[in-house]
């Protein structure tokens, strides 16, 4: 904490430690954004192999840019210190901490929560990138309820070799969640995220994990000797269908599961309309996702079901190939005293790297066929015992009387190919029998894909089967109303005459219309956008002297504009009426302060005055002076006339009563002043300012009296 790596990222305060590297809050000091870093031990950073994995992990995230995954933004090597730059989720909310506080979750609450999920991980397998390492705690939950699925750190391309484990003998991956294949023979593809899926759905069901054990090594065989149990064993009210949806996803045969979470994502889609539509029971739906065991499933994958040659767990005294870098103690599940210790945290999982023994491969299953006992068809050799024995008879069989008719010997040969033939009609029975019931009574499903329903119906029956549609789906390829698939797929074997095959009809492309957000609030309209499928993409705000705070100004695309499911839509919201400053114009020129005054929408009002002290033109007062207003708002200002200038009365001649008084009446007050010498006249000789110069209104004029 507190390193600057690369010069551009200060490290701040840890967030999260897993089994493969350790995360914190940063600092982006060139973009001025908040960041997370996930860097690699050192003890790991030395290791080459371990190293390209964690170099791996930031190309695939970085290949995945979905509303729903992390995003990735960086990666680099710090002398000699491994980190990758993602985006930072604030809140530091998990899936986990959602099951700890709110498990069993309702179903439809759960499966929505799922479909979230299920499309990333979807988007994933379409860019050839499988997890490896699904869990709760890798599914972060942003303040606004957004899921995103994190820590791509154990995934490899699809198209990559997936023989074996990344090293040899070890298993990496979160025990809970380990397919069967992995424990068996390390090997893993995009059904082994559907099994983890599967697992995280009875979990968020029922609030527990389907097996548990003291130690890790318990944990994967269950998986591997036991199904997960039907969420409904544990909390009532689970219909059938959400069973049959688990128990699909979650089957140990990995060729009974989805194909992969996009094929995932359309059951899911299935079960959840059910689900919406208070559907308590649907034995077709039922049927339709309940996993069933194919003839052609090999002695192999039966011995992984029923748990067949699986090697009892290690003892004290072997001495197992553990990876050097881990501690299986410290990083597997918690022993029970360990539970009990005050830092134990119940539910949290780290990726761990175990030692992995393998199942030996299992001969295929073959039963003996056990034919009756028969007489030799052949004679016996010259080596052969003749002697005796009681009954009549050699060693070997043949009658011992020497005075057995040929008749007797004829018998007993025919007795030979009969029993002979008795055995080739045992034998051909069998194989007959065997090949009906492995093959004769089936036929090939025709190929009906991308035809239209009634077509499709026709040529179903003109092969002797029934035709059902299970369904509509959405299809990017397939036009609305032909078959997208059918189950038995093309080319797969049907019972004759009275086997069904069930069609999926193309509901065409996916598309959700914009809807018209125009004079909506934000929350109604952010309600509108994800009841039509789609997601709220950016929001901006900005002032408006016409709408206020909260409503919608724009929105992109436009009202009715047909876009895929999940596509943003983009709001513009209302901040309300700007707020402005209040200057203080006191003694500026007044055309100036009412020019700046009316550009921000103030509205001004101009009173004018003489005033002795301010300049004609500048402005004497202003109401209200200080704080702010907004546009339409008045502001009045007083403005100086300048000096009120009156003229003087000419009042030469005048007695100094009257000339006083007729000052008084113009405005102006007057002094005395005698003239020298003085006589006592009484009459004004002389006047400042003099009679018709401008003098401020209420100035004094100065009298000269005779």
């Amino acid at each position: 904490m507190g390193r600057l790596l690369d010069g551009r990222y200060l490290v701040g305060a840890r967030i999260a430690r897993g089994g493969m590297a350790t995360v914190y809050e940063a600092t982006d000091l060139r973009l001025d954004r908040t960041v997370a870093v996930k860097v690699m031990p050192h003890t790991l950073a030395e290791d080459d192999e371990f190293t390209s994995r964690f170099v791996r992990e930031a190309r695939a995230a970085a290949r995945l840019t979905s509303s729903n995954v992390v995003t990735v933004y960086d990666q680099g090597d710090d002398d000699g210190v491994l980190f990758l730059v993602m985006e930072y989720v604030p809140g530091r909310h998990t899936l986990r901490d959602m099951i700890r506080a709110e498990a069993p979750l309702p179903p439809a609450r759960a499966l929505g929560l799922l479909e979230e999920i299920v499309k990333a991980i979807a988007f994933a397998h379409e860019s050839g990138i499988i997890h490896r390492d699904l869990k709760p705690e890798n599914v972060l939950i942003d303040p606004r309820g957004q899921l995103k699925v994190a820590d791509f750190g154990l995934a490899r391309a699809i198209s990559a070799s997936t023989a074996a484990t990344a090293t040899s003998g070890v298993l990496m991956g979160t025990v809970s969640y380990l397919p069967p294949e992995l424990v068996v023979d390390g090997t893993s593809d995009a059904r082994s995220d559907v099994y983890a899926l599967g697992v995280m759905t009875f979990e968020m069901l029922t609030g527990t994990k389907p097996h548990d054990g003291d130690s890790p090594i318990q944990v994967a065989y269950k998986h591997v000797h036991e199904d997960v149990p039907p969420p409904s064993s544990v909390v009532d009210g689970i219909p059938g269908y959400l069973d049959a949806f688990v128990a699909r996803a979650t089957s140990r045969q990995r060729d009974l599961r989805p194909a992969d979470a996009h094929v995932l994502l359309q059951q899911l889609r299935r079960v959840r309309h059910a689900l919406d539509h208070g559907v308590s029971d649907d034995r077709d739906l039922t049927e339709d996702l309940s996993p069933t065991i194919s003839l052609g499933a090999t002695a192999a994958s039966i011995a992984l079901g029923s748990g067949l040659g699986v090697p009892a767990a290690r003892t004290g005294s072997e001495s197992p190939a553990r990876d050097e870098v881990f501690d299986f103690a410290a990083y597997g599940d918690p022993s029970p005293a360990d539970r009990q210790g005050p830092d134990f945290v119940s539910g949290n999982e780290r990726t761990i790297v175990v030692d992995s023994p393998r199942l030996p491969d299992t001969p295929p299953v073959s039963a003996p066929i056990t034919l009756p006992d028969a007489v030799p068809l052949s004679r016996p050799s010259a080596d052969a015992d003749t002697s005796p024995v009681p009954g009549g008879s050699t060693a070997a069989g043949y009658p011992t009387d020497p005075a057995a008719s040929p008749f007797r010997t004829r018998r007993s040969r025919r007795r030979g190919w009969i029993a002979f033939l008795i055995v080739l009609l045992l034998a051909a029975g069998a194989a007959l029998g065997g090949w009906y019931y492995g093959v004769g009574r089936f036929r090939p499903t025709p190929d009906i894909v991308e035809m239209g329903k009634a077509r499709a119906e026709k040529k179903i029956e003109a092969a002797g089967l029934r035709f059902e549609v299970a369904g509509t789906a959405y299809s990017e390829t397939v036009r609305s109303g032909l078959v997208i698939s059918t189950d038995p797929g093309p080319g797969d074997n049907v019972l004759k005459d009275e086997g069904t095959v069930t069609a999926v009809i193309s509901k065409g492309p996916e598309r959700y219309s914009v809807p018209n957000l125009a004079d909506l609030s934000e929350a109604e309209a952010i309600e509108q956008i994800t009841e039509g499928s789609l997601t709220v993409g950016p929001i901006s705000r900005q002032w408006s002297e016409r709408e206020k705070a909260g409503e919608v100004l724009s929105f992109s695309p436009a009202a009715k504009t047909r876009l895929h499911r999940d596509d943003p839509v983009s709001l513009v919201v209302s901040r309300g009426p700007e707020p402005h400053e209040i200057k203080d114009y006191v003694g500026d020129d007044a055309a100036e302060a009412r020019r700046e005054l009316a550009s921000v929408g103030f509205e001004v009002s101009v009173e004018r005055e003489y005033d002795d002290n301010v300049a004609e033109g500048s402005v004497i007062s202003q109401k209200p002076d200080d704080g702010v207003g907004y546009a339409g708002d008045t502001i009045e200002l007083v403005v100086s006339l300048g000096p009120h200038l009156v003229e003087v009365p000419n009042v030469n001649r005048f007695g100094i009563e009257d000339a006083e008084d007729e000052l008084a009446d113009s405005g102006f007050r007057s002094s005395r002043k005698e003239f020298e010498p003085y006589l006592g006249l009484g009459f004004v000789v002389g006047q400042s300012p003099a009679a018709g110069e401008l003098a401020p209104f209420g100035s004094t004029i100065v009298l000269t009296v005779v």
